[in-house]
């Protein structure tokens, strides 16, 4: 999904990171080897080093997660963001299996903001959209930005893509760990309540990158927490995510008007081109997809009725050259599969590499969009005194 007219109050200005050749496929970004030094698979914390400066001087991080299996993720502070995934192929070459940038300055250009792709960030408070920038609580009604016209996207103008958290590295049974904080003020963005968020990333021994969320607020408010990561298990083809196959475990999607705004309707997949129960090419049916300008898929498809007690599997992406196949878990009743409609090719990123229209593929883990103004979908309310959990896996195998 895309937003236009995004404004940041942190200017463009970031240091340059190592002037190291990279290439998409060796997922030998500077961001990943500017820790190759330090960061090796028996390490038990993970590595940090600076990805760049605010305008104002402020030092961004980036953390390097390693596992025993030589898989790494590497996270930065601004927007919690994922800038990179290596994991392997068939015969064990590593590669970079998500869209970014080398350094900070990519994520500070005003033409990646302008056109808003929020690659790898995390998204609040409220991921997807919100119908003409109102909802109603408790009998009081809300304005948001309208961010994207005519309706407020990814939290608004500031959402927490755009916000420096604070992180902490640690480690677990399960592998390395980044735990990040994020405090975000009571009328921040238009949204009641101050909202107190922890997000961990944690890489695990058995091959996975794993999201566990939990907030907590002192006023009621909403919540729609997700990570807008674009994966192409594939990048050195340069082909995009065409060729990846999909499979959704979902009867069921939330069909959408012109902006995006779903019609409140659930509606089986079944005779549609929405219809990814069985392991379907991206491409086969996406010029059938019904909709707006420029042509794809950016639904919301219906997992469950409300939110599961545990992860279940929500997706599976097959790429048959790199044999590299992607689980995702999930306890959210919804996923957004957006299929990188809005790209361009006006975005140069890893390893000089173009990021054209289809360049990658996102499945964000998530409530329904609009769900503050549908009172039929799973609610989206967060109370004082509660406290959201959610999880969602992104697990890494082959095929040969």
């Amino acid at each position: 999904m895309v937003a236009s007219g995004l404004a940041s109050l942190l200017l463009t200005a970031a240091c340059q990171q190592s002037d190291k050749a990279t290439t998409a496929e060796t997922g030998a970004t500077s961001a990943a080897a500017s820790s190759d030094s330090t960061q090796s698979s028996s390490a038990t914390m993970p590595t940090s080093s600076v990805f760049g400066k605010l305008a104002d001087g402020t030092e961004v991080q980036l953390y390097t997660l390693t596992n025993a299996h030589g898989l790494k993720a590497t996270i930065t502070t601004y927007g919690g963001t994922l800038t990179s995934l290596l994991v392997p192929d068939k015969d064990g070459k590593m590669g970079d299996v998500v869209l970014g940038f080398d350094d900070l300055a990519g994520y500070l250009a005003p033409v990646y903001k302008q056109e808003g792709p929020y690659f790898g960030a995390l998204i609040g408070r409220y991921g997807n959209r919100i119908a003409k920038g109102k909802f109603t609580l408790d009998g009081k009604q809300y304005s948001i930005p309208t961010n994207n016209a005519p309706n407020t996207l990814h939290g608004g103008k500031e959402g927490f893509d755009k916000k420096l958290w604070t992180a902490a590295p640690g480690t677990s049974a399960e592998g390395q760990t980044l735990t990040l904080t994020y405090q975000s003020k009571d009328g921040e963005e238009g949204y009641p309540g101050t909202l107190t968020v922890k997000v961990v990333y944690t890489l695990t021994e058995g091959d996975a990158l794993r999201l566990d969320y939990t907030a907590t607020t002192d006023k009621p408010t909403v919540l729609n927490l997700t990570n807008h990561s674009y994966f192409n298990l594939n990048v050195a083809s340069g082909k995009g995510i065409l060729d990846h196959e999909l499979t959704l475990n979902a009867d069921r999607f939330t069909p959408v008007d012109n902006t995006l705004i779903p019609t409140g309707v659930l509606q089986p997949v079944q005779g549609t081109p929405m219809d990814f129960r069985q392991p379907h090419r991206i491409g086969e049916r996406i010029k059938q997809v019904p909709g707006a300008a420029p042509g794809g898929y950016d639904h919301n498809w219906v997992l469950a009725d409300t939110q599961r007690r545990s992860p279940e599997k929500a997706a599976t992406v097959y790429e048959p050259t790199t044999g590299r196949v992607m689980d995702v878990y999930t306890d959210q009743p919804g996923v957004q599969f957006y299929s990188s409609n809005f790209l361009k090719g006006n975005l140069k990123g890893k390893g000089a590499v173009t990021y054209n229209q289809y360049a990658g593929l996102c499945l964000e883990t998530q409530h329904f969009p609009d769900s503050p103004n549908r009172p039929s979908f799973p609610s989206t309310e967060l109370k004082p005194g509660e406290t959201f959990h959610s999880t969602t896996e992104y697990r890494f195998n082959t095929r040969k």
